[in-house]
């Protein structure tokens, strides 16, 4: 019905910056909320940032200043740019969506696969 598709992540150096990008493709009617959760080995999924479709942005305490989610309705697109990268910022990345269907009233979640971000020290 919905699919969510990540790009981007990898292995960079501390203090690097790394973009993860997600687009949301199927019988979408709308979007509310758009974000990024990580989940690190034996750790529990944290969020780290949502946006809504009218652009109000939560971010996590641990990436406030450093992180930056932004959002294209029209492409059902969102993006989180990653600057001052830590090494305790390893983690699968994994993108969020809160869609409603086009045939639809109800609000439904939706994930995708998750990409990878290694910070080395």
């Amino acid at each position: 019905q919905v699919q969510l598709v990540e790009s981007g992540g990898g292995l960079v150096q501390a203090g690097g910056s790394l973009s993860v990008s997600c687009a949301a493709s199927g019988s979408i009617g709308s979007i509310n909320t758009m974000g990024w959760y990580r989940q690190a080995p034996g750790k529990q999924r944290d969020l780290v940032a949502r946006i809504t479709s009218d652009a109000n942005i939560l971010y996590a305490d641990s990436v406030k200043g450093r992180f930056n989610i932004s959002r294209d309705n029209a492409k059902n697109t969102v993006s989180l740019l990653m600057n001052s990268l830590k090494p305790e910022d390893t983690a699968v990345y994994k993108c969020y969506a809160r869609v409603r269907l086009v045939w639809n009233v109800g609000w439904n979640d939706y994930w995708g696969q998750g990409t990878q971000v290694t910070v080395s020290s």
